[in-house]
């Protein structure tokens, strides 16, 4: 196959633009089939809802080659799924699940020249967005949409895998309200938890550790990732709220965990609890895995970690995961959904 000229093995998590994207309209009450376009810009009419009332939403998955030189993509069915759960939240056209894995497989095949080989620790970043495009003034939905989707190459989210990370409770800013839109992934969620970020990285931590809005008791999510902790009883323990967006990295990892011979529980966690744990982590489609070093809640800090080594446990469910996105692993619940490159 083919390759892009790009240092496969020093790609940092940041947009190189490919050859393709592919742009799906809903009008007249209907979607078109595919418009295969190669730049990376698009028109926008500018009282579009999406700019002017948030309705957007949007996905990330991945693309693997696979020891055995086949391409793969890691369950795109759930993020189809999921992005019509977005949709339905915010009012928008939900884009059809099936034409969601077409869309996937063509704009992969479409940009097979960058797909990264395998044991480079690279892959193809897949991002599929869906935006209201109709020129309204009043706050009401639009009534024509855009879904597009492109690719881009990308190395590790950090670089030599696994790297551990240290978090900051903050009680003074939320993330999402209960029962408002942070059970799904829409932009807005994003914007609302960059002030979080930015204080705590100038107080010398990696990410925020948000608790619940309503009791300011319970943990939520790390920024843009779930989070599970690992007792000392060998349970993995994930937040259970309605305002934590579903990760399909944690859905995964708890089924894993389980054929490790934990216990997983999914249940309001309090915050409390971060003291008990011996191990936590954070987890999402960029980094799979960042195992938590420390939490600092307070005046009190829980410390998992020294130096830079990771824990066992996460260190299991890491390699695991990874080596069924890879093939060097059995595929035994069928998640990759191959792409053929005929």
């Amino acid at each position: 196959m083919e390759r892009a000229n790009l240092d496969w093995e020093n790609l940092t998590f940041q947009y190189v633009k490919t050859d393709y994207h592919l742009e799906y309209y809903f009008k007249d009450g209907k979607w078109s089939e595919a418009k295969i376009v190669e730049g990376d810009t698009i028109q926008l009419h500018m009282a579009a809802t999406a700019l002017h009332y948030g309705q957007e939403c949007f996905e990330g998955l991945k693309a693997f080659e696979q020891a055995d030189g086949t391409i793969s993509v890691f369950r795109p069915d759930e993020n189809a799924k999921r992005m019509v759960n977005s949709a339905k939240k915010i009012l928008m056209e939900p884009f059809p699940e099936d034409k969601f894995l077409e869309a996937v497989t063509k704009v992969v095949q479409l940009n097979r020249r960058f797909i990264p080989p395998y044991g480079t620790g690279a892959s193809l970043y897949i991002r599929p967005l869906l935006l209201g495009v109709s020129g309204i003034v009043g706050v009401k939905p639009s009534h024509e949409y855009i879904f597009l989707i492109f690719v881009t190459p990308v190395g590790p989210y950090f670089k030599g895998g696994l790297k551990p990370i240290r978090l900051m409770v903050i009680e003074d800013i939320d993330r999402a309200a209960p029962f408002g839109t942070g059970d799904v992934k829409v932009g807005g969620n994003y914007a609302a938890g960059m002030r979080a970020t930015k204080k705590a990285k100038e107080h010398g931590f990696d990410e925020v550790l948000y608790l619940d809005a309503r009791h300011k008791k319970y943990i939520d999510e790390s920024g843009p990732a779930n989070f599970f902790g690992i007792t000392k009883d060998n349970k993995y323990v994930t937040p259970k709220s309605t305002s934590i967006l579903p990760s399909i990295t944690n859905k995964s990892l708890q089924v894993i965990a389980q054929d490790l011979g934990m216990t997983v529980e999914r249940r309001p966690v309090d915050v409390e609890e971060i003291f008990d744990f011996k191990e936590a982590g954070c987890c999402g489609t960029a980094a799979v895995i960042s195992p938590v070093k420390s939490i600092t809640y307070r005046d009190r800090e829980a410390v998992y970690l020294q130096d830079d080594q990771v824990g066992e446990v996460c260190h299991k469910l890491y390699d695991q995961l990874r080596g069924i996105q890879l093939g060097t692993v059995e595929d035994k619940y069928g998640w990759n959904f191959k792409i053929p490159m005929d």
